[in-house]
Formats: structure tokens, sequence, C-alpha cells
């Protein structure tokens, strides 16, 4: 099948565009920036400290944050991609135009990336700005590779939503589906492996769980994040297990962009059928 770039970049810029309009784009990037230098000011306040300390610390504070909020946006983001033009009456005359259904599909989910990547680039970027001063250039480096692997977060998770979306009846059912997602894979995900290892006295599935881990992208982006910082990995329960020989920034990268590409594919393929 021949894909035509075209209308994809129709669709992907109808809907960034969209979402420019409805100041979505600004609010969540003055979200970020407010939360995000709040944090980097108090985070060290449980330790009798405030203002900024290091870039590590920094960022290891910032990761709770962003596995939180950058999910949870991303599947409320996409969760309707489909489904909403379904029960809107859209999707016929959508597919009545020449366009096929997975040109529509990924316009669909580029214009919302590309969105979502914007305002965290904008929200984060501000933050970098005003910590620039305070930071040397492999510092400037770390919080660059920060913002990348957020931007990666939020992308597998976004097409987890559209995949939720193809699969959904109508917008009431996709929009559980997103929550219980959500729900999932950041709150339960690691309480259940946690949860094994405790009752099996750390001998039950510890060989397993590093590669568990990779099952959850909010888990390989914490990990790509934290486990370098000595002073703080040890803060991070589940990533402090993971092997130094798994914890390899191309590795993780990749498994980052495979959940990006794995849902969409399946996406796809759903919904041609």
């Amino acid at each position: 099948m021949t894909l035509e770039l075209a209308p994809i970049a129709t669709v992907a810029g109808k809907e960034f565009w969209d979402r420019i309009r409805s100041l979505w784009v600004l609010a969540i990037a003055l979200l970020f920036t407010v939360f995000a230098l709040a944090i980097a000011y108090f985070g060290g306040a449980q330790q009798g400290a405030v203002g900024f300390r290091s870039i590590g610390f920094t960022i290891a504070s910032l990761v709770s944050l962003v596995i939180y909020l950058i999910p949870l946006i991303a599947l409320l983001l996409g969760f309707d991609a489909i489904v909403g033009e379904r029960e809107r009456g859209s999707l016929d005359l959508l597919l009545s135009l020449p366009i096929t259904r997975l040109e529509l599909l990924l316009g669909k989910y580029l214009g919302l990336a590309a969105a979502l990547a914007f305002s965290t680039l904008a929200g984060f970027g501000l933050v970098a700005l005003v910590l620039a001063r305070r930071l040397d250039l492999a510092g400037l480096g770390a919080f660059g590779g920060f913002m990348l692997s957020s931007i990666l977060l939020g992308c597998a998770f976004l097409a987890i939503a559209v995949l939720v979306s193809v699969v959904a009846s109508d917008r009431t059912r996709a929009s559980g589906l997103a929550v219980a997602t959500w729900f999932v894979f950041v709150l339960l995900f690691d309480l259940v492996l946690l949860g094994v290892l405790v009752v099996g006295g750390g001998k039950t599935g510890g060989a397993a769980l590093p590669y568990l881990l990779l099952l959850n992208p909010a888990d390989v982006f914490r990990v790509l994040n934290v486990h370098a910082i000595d002073d703080v990995g040890a803060q991070y329960g589940l990533t402090t297990v993971f092997p130094a020989e798994l914890a390899h920034d191309g590795l993780l990268y990749a498994t980052l962009i495979a959940w990006c590409i794995v849902p969409l594919a399946v996406a796809a393929w759903r919904f041609r059928r």
C-alpha cells in the first residue's frame, strides 16, 4: 500500500492547529512550567533545603511529575481520535475523501503528537531557560535528554490512546479504557511486581523483573532518567534492581520508540478491518 504524504499532512495540520486554537497547548505548557519550577526549587524541602541543588536531583524530582501527568494527558488527548469521529458521523465523510484509513490514522496521531511535543518543549524549555545560567553544557544536555524522553513517553501513551479509540465502540467506553490504562501502567504495574517480590522473598520473578519493566513505558522512562544518577537512584524502588547491561540509553530509547510504533501498528491493523 502506497502512502500519500499530502493527506497525512493535511489531517495532522488540522489536528495540531485545532489544539492551538483551543488554547490546549498553552494550558499544558503553563502547567508544565509552573509545576517544574516549583519542583526544581522546592524539591528538597523534605530534606530541609529549598532552592536549586543539582541537575540530577532536579531531573529525578521531575520524573514523578512527568510519569503522572504526561501519560494521563496523552490518553485524554487521543482516546476519541477515531471513536469521536465515528460518533459525530464524520468518519464516513472523511473516508469518502481520497484518503485511506491508514493515512487518516497516521495524520491524527502525528497531529496530536506534534501538539503534545510542542507543549512539552514549551513548558520544560522555559524551565531550561530559567536554569540555564546555573547549568554547564553537560547539565543542559542531560535536561535536553529528559525533555526528549518525556516527549517519547507522551507519544507512547498517545499511541495506546489511539488504539483504545479504534477498538472502543463509543466515547464513554473509550474514556473508561483510557483511565483504566493510566491506572494500570502508572499505579498498578509496579505495585504488582513489588508484591510478587515481597511475597516470594525476593526469589520469585527476580531474574525476570528487569525485562518485565520494559513492558511498561513509564518504567522505561523512569529508568532512563534516574538509573545513572548515583545519589538519587536508590530512591526509585524498582529501578534499583535494573541491571547495568539493560540500563543502556540506546536500548531504553529504542524501547520507548517501539512503544510508539507497536500500538499504532495494531490500531492500524484493527482500523483496516
